[in-house]
């Protein structure tokens, strides 16, 4: 009898995660990341947190909901009007440094410019989210000098750059190459590997094909070592699936947080943090209480028909 093992609550466990001067073990919770967006334009929110007094309050909540850390970006990932590098700067340091002396969970800022990065670490942050693959030449080194942990995610061609028919021979081995090089680059330059986290960048430069395929095979992603972070949700590919608007794919995305922490993922960077919460905690339960999968050979005897005696 042949079988073939599921690598659901499978997947290698990874390296326990470094945020700050605080150790992670992700072996079997994942970390939730609450999005903060200063900006006008967001894909999800069109700009509702912007203003001061809104972001804060939207931060209180991402708190008391559960968020493990906060991810704050002020520079949407998708085509917009140009927000220049003072622009951004004005828009997530002063926010980073409040929010360092209001909350105790970690801060990461979403950003692929080194210098901003440089500030918000200055300000408070421990973790650069950069989605560009690390296309400024300075930010590994920043953030090696500042002792920050680092995203390290998958893009075809650059953020804010329109992709519409991206091509991969095998976009999971594609991916697979790119972060695996990243990685490396981030070591190369000083950062340990318990700083080093990786992102499929689901929707960044793919159809929603090939980004349901990489959630599909997190696992795979996962065993290369480092903590995998899923950013899903709320994005175009779920909405696809079953002709969703932004605003009804709540359900989908905490389908496909599921999904992604059961193959691996240790990271899921999300917008709705509480019942994220309540999935991670779910799953945890379940991971922590599952047996050891048996071998085929041991399947195949349990289930044999007893010996005939006489």
């Amino acid at each position: 009898m042949q079988l073939t093992r599921s690598p659901l609550f499978r997947p290698r466990h990874p390296r326990p995660l470094r945020l700050g001067g605080q150790n992670y073990d992700l072996a079997t919770r994942a970390l939730v990341m609450g999005v903060l967006n200063r900006t006008t334009d967001s894909f999800f929110d069109h700009g509702e947190y912007f203003e001061l007094d809104r972001f804060f309050a939207r931060a209180e909540q991402l708190v008391k909901d559960g968020a493990d850390m906060l991810d704050v970006g002020g520079v949407k990932a998708g085509p917009g009007p140009e927000v220049t590098e003072a622009e951004e700067l004005d828009r997530v340091v002063p926010a980073i440094a409040s929010l360092h002396e209001r909350f105790e969970v970690p801060l990461s800022v979403d950003t692929w410019r080194a210098s901003v990065a440089a500030a918000s670490f200055a300000a408070g942050a421990v973790l650069g989210n950069d989605i560009s693959g690390f296309a400024d030449p300075d930010y590994l080194a920043v953030a090696a000098a500042a002792g920050a942990s680092v995203v390290a995610t998958h893009i075809r061609l650059s953020p804010r750059v329109p992709d519409p028919e991206p091509h991969y021979d095998d976009v999971v081995a594609e991916v697979e190459r790119f972060l695996t090089e990243r990685a490396e680059r981030a070591l190369a330059c000083g950062i340990p590997p318990e700083r080093v986290i990786l992102d499929a960048g689901l929707d960044l430069g793919k159809t929603a094909a090939q980004s349901l395929r990489l959630l599909q095979q997190s696992s795979r992603l996962a065993s290369l070592g480092y903590p995998l972070l899923l950013s899903a949700s709320n994005k175009t590919f779920l909405g696809v699936l079953l002709d969703l608007g932004i605003g009804e794919r709540a359900e989908a995305s905490l389908a496909a947080a599921a999904i992604g922490i059961a193959g691996g993922c240790r990271l899921v960077r999300v917008h709705d943090v509480a019942r994220t919460c309540r999935v991670r905690d779910i799953l945890a339960a379940i991971m922590e209480s599952a047996p050891p999968p048996k071998s085929a050979a041991a399947y195949e005897l349990e289930t044999a028909p007893a010996p005939e005696v006489g």
